[in-house]
């Protein structure tokens, strides 16, 4: 189940991010209604290079037209996280191969639970990494693709005379749950850790090496008390055999005066 879970998420991961494309739509109302431009459609897709995403603004000064370029580059985070999505999911789809049709060479000599459980490990960062990359770079792509500041990038809306405003903002919907699903899919392979860990020669031998500790330490109580109980019967031995001689001086002494009667 938990290798169905993780091929899930990891899709749901990286199609969210690397499956958007998106856009914004700007007016800009000259004082010269011919020189009015009132549908500037700018649009950008992963893996969100918005320095490379042009288009062209009317000044509101004759015909001439102002090309510009939105700010940022999130390419890296963006790409980073779409890779790791891929070859979990990839990993998540032979491990479950394996566990079902070669469940036997899984655990031959113990290198199947130890392999799974250093990928686990690594897979368990780089989805931490990676989600909290992504989470920043798309927090830079939504203040570069914001309306109000591409409109500060236009000379023509310097211009009190001229109007210039945001018809539809892009929509980032499917960008924030590929985040979501990028922290979800951390907590499930760091919470695998464990469960995979158990599997390990590591687990086993680690409880055998606590095992024999609490085993001496067992052993030599019961060898304390078994001296303890000859040391308390030896020492009541001892004791009877004192009395002993003590009886026989006390049966000397007595004899004394019932020879001195007889003398009388």
């Amino acid at each position: 189940k938990d290798e169905l879970y993780r091929v899930l998420f990891a899709i749901f991961a990286f199609a969210t991010c690397g499956g958007y494309s998106g856009g914004l739509r700007l007016s800009v109302d000259c004082a010269n209604k011919t020189e009015s431009n009132l549908s500037i459609d700018i649009a950008f897709a992963y893996p969100f290079r918005l320095h490379q995403v042009t288009f062209e603004v009317p000044t509101c000064e004759g015909k001439e037209q102002q090309k510009l370029a939105l700010t940022g580059d999130s390419s890296s985070s963006a790409e980073f996280f779409v890779t790791v999505a891929v070859f979990a999911f990839l990993y998540s789809l032979a491990a479950t191969v394996v566990y079902i049709f070669f469940q036997n060479k899984y655990r031959e000599n113990n290198r199947g639970p130890l392999i799974d459980f250093i990928v686990t490990v690594v897979f368990s960062f780089l989805w931490l990494v990676g989600s909290s990359a992504w989470a920043k770079g798309l927090s830079d792509v939504k203040v570069a693709t914001d309306p109000k500041e591409v409109l500060l990038l236009m000379s023509a809306c310097k211009q009190p005379s001229n109007k210039c405003m945001a018809v539809h903002s892009p929509v980032m919907s499917s960008l924030n749950t590929s985040v979501v699903f990028g922290f979800l899919n951390f907590i499930l392979w760091a919470g695998n850790i464990w469960f995979v860990f158990k599997e390990t020669g590591w687990h086993s031998s680690g409880q055998r090496y606590l095992s024999d500790p609490m085993e001496k330490h067992s052993s030599s109580y019961n060898q304390g008390g078994y001296n303890q109980d000859s040391y308390g019967s030896s020492g009541g031995y001892s004791q009877q055999a004192s009395m002993g001689p003590s009886s026989d001086e006390f049966g000397q002494q007595s004899s004394g005066p019932a020879s001195f009667t007889n003398q009388i």
